[in-house]
């Protein structure tokens, strides 16, 4: 069997810490070597999950990741804080996949639900919020892939430039947190965040030999659905090495990570364990070739 060449860069979701976080460890890998950093960024197919597509988007937007870093460190935004419980999220997932019995697409049709019901911001507040978020509204060129749930049937949806649906509409999509915002409508379809049963959904690059996978979580992080992104990982069919968040890291995302507030602590605590990161990564790229 021929294996595929194509490198896949995978931005994993994590709220706008995760945000902040995967924007500061590319930053932090650029000031080791930029050269290292651009070929991350490079990478044949990008793949994004909820916080994970608006990293997508914006590292292939063409500004700079000297322009994308300093968003996130500026203390003025134009993040909102949807003020909500983080532990009233987790509990809502508990309840929703109570039944042991119940597959992850029945589990998150049943999320889907209770997300159709919970009161939240207008879904033109939380879009104006992600068209702020991205320097370009417009698809790239190169190969782009976000991730959503479909509400009505738990179905995983892979969004892209030839998929009819418009950039800032698929990043709102993939990171509509259940219970903090509001499902995206998108002609008769409405969609959830794209991490629902999966913060990384690595399989979306199974076209790929290899993948790096940016995680804004500890590398031991569990999962409601199954296997968390460490086994999924191991899983890959290609080779794939996994940048999970560190103890400096894990302590500045703070308790919430949803907040606004802890955006700039993150993106700096990013770039501090991107350099740390640089050595591992360019290892694991030149043992490609």
């Amino acid at each position: 069997m021929t294996v595929s060449t194509k490198r896949a860069l995978v931005l994993a979701g994590g709220g706008v810490v995760g945000i902040a976080w995967e924007t500061g460890i590319l930053r932090g890998i650029a000031d080791e070597s930029p050269e290292l950093a651009r070929a991350l960024m490079n990478s044949d197919v990008l793949v994004g999950t909820s916080a994970g597509s608006a990293v997508a988007a914006q590292i292939s937007s063409g500004l700079s990741l000297d322009e994308l870093f300093a968003r996130q460190v500026q203390e003025n935004s134009a993040e909102i804080d949807p003020g909500v419980d983080i532990d009233d999220i987790a509990e809502l997932f508990l309840t929703a996949m109570a039944d042991p019995g119940m597959t992850v697409t029945q589990k998150r049709q049943r999320i889907g639900a209770v997300a159709l019901a919970t009161e939240t911001v207008a879904e033109p507040v939380r879009r104006e919020v992600i068209a702020q978020r991205l320097p370009s509204h417009d698809w790239p060129e190169r190969p782009l892939r976000i991730t959503a749930i479909d509400v009505a049937t738990g179905e995983l949806v892979v969004l892209h430039r030839d998929c009819g649906v418009g950039l800032v509409d698929a990043v709102a999509a993939s990171c509509a947190v259940p219970g903090a915002w509001p499902p995206v409508t998108v002609a008769d379809r409405r969609y959830m965040d794209g991490g629902i049963g999966s913060t990384i959904n690595l399989d979306v690059a199974d076209d790929c030999g290899a993948a790096v996978v940016l995680v804004p979580a500890g590398a031991s992080a569990p999962s409601s659905f199954g296997p968390g992104p460490a086994a999924e990982i191991a899983a890959f069919s290609g080779a794939a090495l996994g940048v999970f968040a560190d103890d400096e890291s894990l302590a500045a995302f703070g308790a919430n990570p949803l907040d606004p507030r802890c955006r700039t602590a993150s993106a700096r605590a990013g770039r501090a364990q991107g350099r740390r990161e640089a050595a591992a990564v360019a290892a694991f790229l030149n043992g490609l070739s």
